[in-house]
């Protein structure tokens, strides 16, 4: 199985070059931020959990989060393998999954970083604030703060996965299908694959 975790700041193209992995690998793209969504939209007990957690202000536990990945996980055994995005963001819940997936005699294959210059994503994420109506992608300081938030969080899980040597970037620079290209090369050539 091919279990990958991508990263990227924000602006990077994570989400853009994740759907084009799902479709070359047959991964099923497992994303926290909709999960969560789902869970709480459809008030399953995991769901109302997090949002007893999220009402009271609070940070939803790592094992709340775990749970409704293996929910995820359990609900598609016949997959090639799971793209990991928006997790996980701490080396405690990067042991949590770990736990999860030798469980399921499985393992992460790498972790892929899309890297790109502070410069460049802020470029990108403010001309992306002209259509997407998110006010924070219209403020540069609030760009600049999510991607140092971004680079304390990760730097760590990255290094993580690094002592294993599972930790990869590629430029997240070029075109669309030139950073798709040196993606599928790096996963490639890491896991003995043949493209």
């Amino acid at each position: 199985m091919l279990n990958l975790i991508l990263f990227g700041p924000p602006g990077s193209g994570k989400g853009t070059q994740a759907e084009k992995l799902v479709a070359k690998y047959r991964l099923l793209h497992i994303s926290t931020g909709d999960l969560f969504r789902y869970e709480m939209s459809h008030n399953t007990e995991l769901g109302l959990l997090a949002k007893s957690y999220i009402a009271k202000g609070e940070l939803v536990p790592d094992a709340v989060t775990i749970g409704m990945l293996r929910k995820r996980v359990e609900a598609n055994p016949d997959v090639k393998g799971y793209i990991f995005d928006g997790f996980p963001r701490t080396v405690p819940q990067a042991e949590a999954l770990d736990k999860l997936l030798v469980e399921k005699h499985q393992t992460i294959s790498a972790l892929v970083e899309l890297t790109v210059d502070e410069d460049e994503i802020v470029k990108r994420i403010l001309l992306r604030g002209k259509n997407s109506g998110r006010s924070d992608d219209n403020d540069e300081s609030i760009v600049r703060k999510r991607i140092q938030v971004y680079r304390k969080e990760t730097t760590p899980v990255a290094d993580y996965y690094g002592q294993f040597g599972k930790s990869l970037t590629v430029e997240g620079i070029g075109s669309i299908e030139g950073i798709f290209k040196k993606l599928c090369k790096t996963i490639d050539n890491h896991v003995g694959r043949k493209a």
